[in-house]
């Protein structure tokens, strides 16, 4: 990609006001024709939020949206509508044993809601502050207990000569314990925000088991078997590479290969998948500042956890903005699916959304700014300010190219704020209309949400703000 130097938080100004404009309509238009025994909605088929899906890892973000709108205009109807709906139908996520989605769903809506009253955005309601922190003690405890372990009880670093972190288990996707989704770093979310409240999961024999550990314990398994680092770990390892989900033997804990559920295949990247790699690392590192060295003695010490989770998130990143997006910072859905080489040169020439061959992903390139812009003002904050500077521009270039036609959704009549997300290419979930050849112009609940969290960071940081999960 092209990264554009001269771009700053303020220069977006004009463009963040007109996506929240429009995201509002987008949220009210929702609210006002969906029917929730319908489900959860996931993505629009024509304009409109449709529902389909294996698991009900949406909602969050549905309502998120609610929370973020809020706190981007101060309009009252939007945390009336977010409060109400989180109360009403949320409770379910809290408790659900069955998916890795805890952090998408509970930290998105529980967790908005108290950070806008920590920051004082809303009335202080102590009721209300214990009934949010319930929820996510709650929440991070049912997630952590999706556990598997592996045999890898030797501490291993992406980074030559540091101390390392024993890949030792992971929180396993709906698929099964054999399953570890690149996905599932940025649900640990919901088990940081429950360490940091003061809880533990409660095993057998009434043993506690740190909430903390057992998320850095996960993020050291996907770093060592999701993503690549050049170390000629097979035939195909470019580093920065993500394959979306490692298989592991469930009879002894040994590393079978590497899989997709959602990407061409194993040995390319959805960059959907790496955008969760590069987001959720780089907002692990914001928290590792947060915690106590002594807290992570017990992992390596903070500097090979520190070291683990910045290498990961520089090498998927620097993928991203080297390897296969689009000169724009728009990523097609897969670095190299069935059809790409149609494309030519792709990396020389802005994504095209309407093209032949391959979809594009704009959801993707919303999460993965998220991920650059944090991991650029950590860098930056760490003194290494030219490094910090190049992935803050990447992500703010990113932002400026979804923040506009013909990504911006200015219709009325759809539902959608981020068009051209895709989800399931190789199922054929996506809808392709008449005349096209590949999905396009379609939205997604997660694109609409990351592009408002997106926003919403780069407006407090041009204020002199900023805005964490924690």
């Amino acid at each position: 990609m092209k990264i554009n130097a001269t771009l700053t938080p303020t220069r977006l100004g004009k463009k963040i006001a007109r996506l929240f404009e429009l995201a509002g309509q987008k949220i009210r238009a929702i609210d006002a024709s969906w029917d929730p025994s319908k489900g959860t909605p996931v993505f629009t088929v024509k304009g409109k939020y449709t529902s389909r899906g294996w698991t009900e890892w949406t909602q969050g973000f549905q309502f998120g949206m609610t929370f973020l709108q809020y706190d981007a205009t101060g309009e009252a109807d939007f945390i009336k509508l977010g409060r109400e709906k989180t109360v009403k139908l949320m409770a379910s996520h809290v408790s659900h044993v069955g998916v890795h989605d805890h952090g998408f769903n509970n930290v998105s809506t529980y967790g908005n809601l108290r950070r806008l009253i920590l920051e004082g955005k809303i009335p202080h309601n102590q009721d209300e502050l214990n009934f949010t922190e319930l929820a996510l003690k709650v929440s991070g405890a049912v997630q952590a207990a999706r556990y598997a372990t592996t045999a890898y009880k030797t501490p291993w670093s992406p980074v030559a000569g540091a101390p390392g972190v024993a890949p030792s288990g992971y929180v396993y996707s709906f698929n099964g314990p054999q399953s570890l989704f690149a996905d599932t770093i940025r649900s640990v979310r919901s088990l940081v925000v429950a360490h940091q409240l003061g809880h533990a999961l409660m095993g057998e024999g009434d043993r506690p088991i740190n909430l903390l550990h057992r998320a850095i314990e996960h993020a050291a398994t996907t770093a060592r078997f999701n993503v690549f680092f050049g170390q000629g770990r097979d035939s195909y390892d470019v580093r920065g590479r993500v394959a979306h989900e490692s298989v592991f033997n469930r009879n002894d804990g040994q590393f079978r290969c590497p899989s997709s559920q959602q990407g061409y295949s194993p040995f390319t990247t959805w960059t959907r998948g790496a955008a969760w790699i590069i987001c959720g690392y780089a907002e692990q590192l914001e928290f590792l500042d947060a915690v106590k060295g002594t807290d992570l003695d017990a992992v390596g010490g903070r500097r090979a956890v520190t070291d683990l989770f910045l290498e990961t998130a520089r090498a998927a990143s620097d993928y991203y903005i080297d390897g296969y997006s689009a000169k724009d910072g728009v990523p097609y859905w897969d670095s190299m699916a069935l059809n790409t080489h149609q494309l030519g040169d792709y990396t020389k020439k802005n994504a095209d959304p309407y093209n032949a061959h391959e979809p594009v992903d704009s959801s993707a390139a919303a999460i993965a700014a998220q991920g650059m812009i944090r991991l650029g003002n950590y860098l930056t904050a760490h003194g290494e300010k030219a490094a910090g500077s190049r992935y803050l521009q990447a992500g703010l270039t990113i932002a400026d190219t979804l923040f506009a036609e013909p990504y911006l959704s200015t219709d009325k009549k759809h539902q959608g704020l981020l068009l051209h997300s895709v989800y399931h290419r190789p199922n054929g979930w996506d809808h392709v209309a008449s005349g096209q050849k590949v999905p396009n112009g379609e939205s997604s609940m997660w694109g609409d949400y990351h592009a408002m969290e997106l926003a919403l960071l780069i407006s407090r940081m041009a204020a002199g703000k900023y805005y964490t999960f924690f």
